[in-house]
């Protein structure tokens, strides 16, 4: 039986969840020739994946070496360079090291106090907000480069230069398909050496003047008083706040958003029950999660659900599939702003599981809120183009128009 699996397709972009059901049915531990990797699309095998040690996250290195006997360009070696020192491509115990010594800075308590802050941002961006036009660009673009500037103690100004970094980066992170593939080395390699400069620039100020921000906070020794971040460590836990951060919760409030308004029995139901809307959240992240695919990368013989996987190869962990699995999900296909329990590992799992997620939740949480609250009216203007990207579920555009006093509809 001849299986579609090629998830870059302008088709499995727009909607790539016939195409993972069916992986999920026939083959869940399939291996595509498109992607050069195995697809996990079942709940208990892509969880079980994130504690198997023959997998790893140490994915980039290899890949750079792979690429150093073939025809890579300088500008793709260099970037995957400067990737191989971001925590979430390092296995324990460098990983281990790296994510304490980051911890401080995402204290529960830290994060939290930002939610009247993180509010007011919202409002200011929906009072600009015309009523008709590109939701992403009004608010779920801006939103966290301003977020994640005002937590690097960076001025806000800069905020659409973290916004180009983090677009740029994602042409090699996420992977993409299109006219972007081919110059998309030599793209990134500008805004990482940019970003470069900017951050140990900044990392230097905030040597001279501490303030209250994470910089300051990761910057900080540990609590044995014996282990710090080096500078080159500092500005590659930065490059990871700020694209981590940016992307994922850019797609988390388009997603969630676009979600409700083409399922306007949940939308109604959530402006009914405001109290409805940390579950809701949580459903939407399993429905429409803002990752499709986490990489890792065979480093020993392992067996899954009968399939022999060797060193070298690699496992494409699909969460978007593992999210609407049956076995795990009743109805799964269905939006369900109350559904509980709901298990969904949209952030990841395990060791590495997002660091950033409790801060994610809470920017989506408060931007929908308010979105639901402050346009009542809002519905779809147009039909959204999602972009073409292997790891990311991400519009490229959300046309919708508000007016005023009406119920929203698609």
């Amino acid at each position: 039986m001849h299986l579609d699996d090629d998830l870059l397709t302008r088709r499995a972009s727009a909607d790539p969840y016939a195409v993972l059901a069916a992986l999920r049915e026939h083959d869940p531990v399939h291996w595509s020739d498109a992607h050069r990797a195995w697809l996990l699309t079942r709940y208990d095998d892509v969880s079980a994946a994130f504690q198997n040690k023959a997998l790893s996250s140490d994915r980039v290195r290899p890949l750079r070496e792979a690429r150093r006997s073939s025809d890579a360009t300088a500008a793709s070696d260099r970037v995957l360079e400067l990737l191989s020192g971001w925590m979430v491509v390092n296995d324990p115990p460098v990983h281990t090291r790296l994510r304490k010594l980051a911890g401080g800075a995402f204290k529960a308590q830290r994060i939290s106090a930002m939610g009247e802050q993180i509010t007011g941002l919202v409002d200011g961006l929906l009072d600009g907000f015309a009523g008709t036009g590109d939701l992403i660009s009004a608010v779920a673009y801006p939103l966290p480069a301003t977020v994640i500037a005002t937590m690097l103690g960076a001025p806000v100004a800069d905020r659409d230069r973290f916004r180009d970094w983090s677009d740029e980066l994602a042409l090699v992170a996420f992977g993409t398909g299109g006219t972007a593939r081919a110059d998309r080395h030599e793209r990134a390699l500008r805004g990482l050496r940019e970003m470069d400069d900017y951050f140990r620039g900044l990392i230097a100020l905030r040597r001279r003047e501490p303030g209250e921000d994470m910089l300051t906070a990761m910057m900080a020794t540990d609590e044995d008083g014996d282990d710090r971040l080096a500078d080159d460590e500092l500005v590659a836990m930065c490059a990871l706040l700020l694209f981590a951060g940016h992307e994922t919760t850019t797609n988390s409030i388009a997603n969630a958003t676009l979600a409700l308004l083409r399922h306007p029995d949940q939308l109604d139901r959530l402006r009914a029950e405001p109290d409805l809307l940390a579950p809701a959240v949580e459903e939407l992240l399993r429905f429409e999660g803002p990752i499709k695919v986490l990489n890792r990368w065979v480093v020993a013989d392992t067996e899954i659900a009968g399939r022999a996987i060797s060193p070298g190869q690699r496992v494409h962990l699909v969460l978007a599939s593992a999210n609407r699995d049956a076995t795990r999900f009743a109805d799964p296909d269905r939006l369900d702003i109350g559904r509980t329990p709901n298990p969904h590992i949209a952030f990841g799992k395990g060791i590495h599981a997002c660091i950033g997620a409790q801060l994610a939740r809470m920017e989506t949480r408060i931007a929908l809120g308010r979105i639901v609250e402050r346009l009542p009216g809002l519905r779809l203007a147009g039909e959204p183009e999602w972009k073409d990207s292997l790891a990311s579920r991400s519009l490229a555009a959300l046309p919708v128009e508000h007016r005023a006093g009406q119920a929203a509809a698609v």
